[in-house]
Parts: structure tokens; C-alpha cells; sequence
């Protein structure tokens, strides 16, 4: 009775399955091959033609331009690299060259760079350069320095290099009453005390003070002291 009800159950199951098509039939014919590739010819003549995939294969890879050219594979032979290397360096040349060019503008003096000079000028041209800056170098003599002119004015660092006593030390006399209050009235008119030494030294100075600017007598008019100049000419 088992086997009765499991004959029925196969033979439902063997009916759903589905006959998978033959791979070869309809389309992996030669006829099917043929007519295939009469379309393709036929699309070939009408635009660019097609290669098949054998021959495309075996081809090198073309450049699609000048500056995107794509060296085709080698067999990575020394003297195969050794071709490749030397196009290389000779497609860069000129780029080198350009930018040297460029470089040497006139803004940096290549003078100094033998090798830049040398291509440029001869050892005989440098020896004519040379002789011709010489015939027009020009040697100018020393000349005797011209005196200062005088306005007639005294000269106080003559003066002062001429005098040796210090600030203070009585080399004249001087007669009166309140020579210190009169001199200190008579200097507040000068600007300064070289002006007054000067003003000085023009009225009889050091000897006589006529306008009561060296009431010590020391032969320095309102302070004036001649030390600075001595000091410079001493250094």
C-alpha cells in the first residue's frame, strides 16, 4: 500500500521540473555563426571596420596624440631600457634648455660660472676687454684740500688747541665789582657758549673782556670749555 502512494507522488514531482533548452540549438549553429558574422561585416563596411578581438589583442597600444603617446610594452631587455631611457632624456632636452633660458635673466650676473662665460667669450676676447678697460682707466691725482675761508671771525678750536690751562685757572686779570652777576646778564644774550667765546676772542680776548664775559679770567668766555676739541684731536 506504501508503494502504491509513492509511484503517484514521483510522478507529480517529475512533472514540475522544467526541460532545460540544449545549448547548442537555435543560436551555436553554423548558420547562426554565418549570419552573425555577415551583420557584423556588413556594420564594418558602413562605418570603421571591426577587428576581431584576436587581432586587437595583438596590436600595441597607439597614441591618441603627440603628448599622450603610451610606449608599447618590451621584453625588459637591458638594451630595450637602455632605448626608452635615452628617448626620454632626449624628449626632456629641450624643456632643460628653455628653463636655463629663463633662468638667466638679467637680473643675476653669471660671471662668476666659467663654463657660462666661456661660452660666450673667448680667452682673447677677455684680454681685449681687459686692455680696453685699461685705456680708458683714468688715475686722479691728490689734490692739496682747500683751505677753509675766513669770515673774520676767531677761530675757537684753533683756540682751544692752541691753550692748554684747564677751566678755572686765572691766566688774566679782572678788575671791578660783581663780575659774576654782571657776566651771568652779559652770557644770557648768546644762544650758546661757543658764541660767546667768539664774541669774546673778537673784543680784545683773552687778555681784556670789554663786555664782562670772563669774570675768572681764564681766558674762557661763559663757561665755554675747550676740552672737547683737545680730546679730539688727541684720539
Amino acid at each position: 500500500m506504501r508503494k502504491m502512494l509513492l509511484i503517484p507522488a514521483l510522478g507529480l514531482i517529475a512533472g514540475c521540473d522544467t526541460v532545460a533548452p540544449v545549448a547548442g540549438t537555435g543560436f551555436n549553429t553554423p548558420e547562426y555563426q554565418a549570419q552573425r558574422e555577415a551583420e557584423l561585416a556588413g556594420q564594418g563596411q558602413a562605418g570603421n571596420p571591426l577587428l576581431p578581438p584576436e587581432a586587437i589583442a595583438q596590436q600595441p597600444l597607439s597614441a591618441q596624440g603627440q603628448a599622450g603617446a603610451v610606449t608599447p610594452l618590451n621584453d625588459g631587455s637591458a638594451a630595450d631600457i637602455a632605448n626608452q631611457t635615452a628617448a626620454a632624456l632626449a624628449s626632456t632636452s629641450g624643456q632643460t634648455t628653455s628653463a636655463a633660458s629663463v633662468s638667466n635673466n638679467g637680473a643675476i650676473s653669471d660671471e662668476q660660472d666659467f663654463e657660462a662665460v666661456s661660452n660666450r667669450r673667448s680667452i682673447d676676447a677677455d684680454a681685449a676687454r681687459i686692455e680696453e678697460n685699461r685705456q680708458t682707466y683714468e688715475v686722479i691725482a691728490p689734490t692739496i684740500v682747500p683751505q677753509r675761508g675766513s669770515d673774520g671771525q676767531p677761530n675757537i678750536v684753533q683756540y682751544a688747541l692752541n691753550t692748554s690751562n684747564p677751566v678755572g685757572t686765572q691766566l688774566y686779570s679782572r678788575a671791578g665789582f660783581n663780575l659774576q652777576a654782571k657776566a651771568q646778564r652779559n652770557c644770557a644774550q648768546f644762544a650758546s657758549p661757543d658764541q660767546a667765546q667768539i664774541e669774546f676772542l673778537s673784543n680784545g680776548g683773552p687778555q681784556r673782556d670789554r663786555k664782562g664775559l670772563d669774570p675768572d679770567g681764564d681766558g674762557y668766555a661763559c663757561s665755554w670749555d675747550p676740552s672737547p676739541f683737545r680730546s679730539a684731536v688727541n684720539n
